[in-house]
């Protein structure tokens, strides 16, 4: 009974319709919210599975962030102090109180370190990203083939077709790992050759306006491959295609649906906004808190989710009309044509 019950948690109720026909969703916003709702939990469930790849790059980035804002706290706030020595002097003052807490007896013990210029800490934030991003390079780098199976199941949820979690998942691996792991290594390499890039050429411009020419260059192959990246995976699952014409295809839809490539990307970055903003207006901790559950639960495969709902529909629309056979308007219900009901009715009546 248990070995049935875990079965059916992971790998769902094979034969079971999602949508029955008179049910179907007749536009691409009713099927992406109806494959939603469906899909919900088990996108919470192919999200802990998925999280296990990301896990090093989420202690990267917590370190990181967590080194970068010790050293805004030591910044210079123009009296001589910075926000960290406050702190401590304020928990110093309470903690010779009788009923103090633990905590600020703990916090008036700290070491509040120097104070430090704005150069000083702008030089530190730029030796702190340095290091993030090198140490992102390999962790993002071993996501791609993940990533791959993680696109192929969504895709299928998001046409309302059925996928197991972790059997199709593991083919899709198997199918696709050699395409998907450079354009992870790509995809982990390329942040550090901008930012590195970009210092390099920032530093020259200064003696020479010439080399701001490069330096923006180097930013623009970095937002083209950012948007690019949106449909490589997608493409990656749905179509057969050499490494060259898989980056190819990319690049032209990408260019081609510009506003679109460039909204999506800008829509997968909003938790991220919504947490900034609880940071820095309300509370560090509750923000911080908030975006790692977000991702734990559900983040990383909500955003495929989208990602796949939209490039279904991409594909469907300009590529798949082109290939003999290939499904257009999957999970759609479309009122039959008039003028083929009366041919078939005909047909029958001969």
């Amino acid at each position: 009974m248990f070995k049935n019950l875990m079965n059916n948690y992971f790998y769902g109720k094979a034969g079971k319709a999602d949508l029955n026909v008179e049910d179907m969703p007749a536009t691409r916003p009713q099927l992406f919210r109806e494959t939603l709702r469906v899909r919900f939990s088990a996108l919470i469930r192919l999200n802990l599975m998925y999280l296990v790849v990301w896990l090093p790059t989420i202690v990267i980035l917590a370190m990181g962030g967590a080194t970068a804002m010790n050293a805004m706290n030591q910044m210079d706030l123009g009296d001589g102090t910075s926000s960290l020595t406050r702190y401590v002097a304020e928990a110093q003052d309470q903690a010779q109180e009788a009923d103090a807490s633990e905590a600020v007896k703990e916090a008036a013990q700290m070491n509040p370190g120097q104070v430090l210029s704005a150069q000083q800490v702008v030089d530190a934030l730029y030796s702190v990203l340095f290091s993030t991003l090198l140490w992102l390079f390999p962790c993002i780098a071993i996501t791609g083939p993940a990533t791959a199976g993680v696109t192929y199941v969504t895709r299928n949820w998001a046409r309302d077709e059925h996928a197991f979690i972790w059997s199709d998942f593991k083919d899709a691996v198997k199918d696709n790992w050699k395409q998907a792991l450079p354009v992870s290594v790509i995809t982990g390499a390329l942040p550090l050759v901008v930012f590195v890039a970009w210092r390099f050429y920032g530093a020259q411009a200064e003696a020479s306006p010439f080399f701001i020419v490069p330096q923006v260059l180097v930013l623009m192959i970095g937002i083209i491959w950012s948007i690019s990246v949106t449909y490589m995976y997608p493409l990656m699952v749905s179509y057969k295609l050499r490494f060259s014409e898989l980056m190819r295809n990319a690049l032209l839809i990408a260019v081609a649906r510009l506003p679109m490539s460039v909204g999506i990307r800008l829509l997968h970055c909003v938790p991220c906004l919504i947490a900034g903003v609880v940071i820095y207006f309300f509370s560090p901790q509750w923000g911080a808190l908030g975006l790692a559950a977000y991702y734990i639960l559900i983040g990383y495969t909500l955003s495929r989710f989208v990602t796949a709902s939209y490039t279904n529909a991409v594909f469907e629309r300009f590529i798949n009309p082109r290939i003999e056979g290939a499904p257009v308007n999957k999970g759609l219900y479309l009122e039959p044509d008039e003028d083929e009901d009366e041919d078939s009715a005909e047909d029958g009546e001969a």
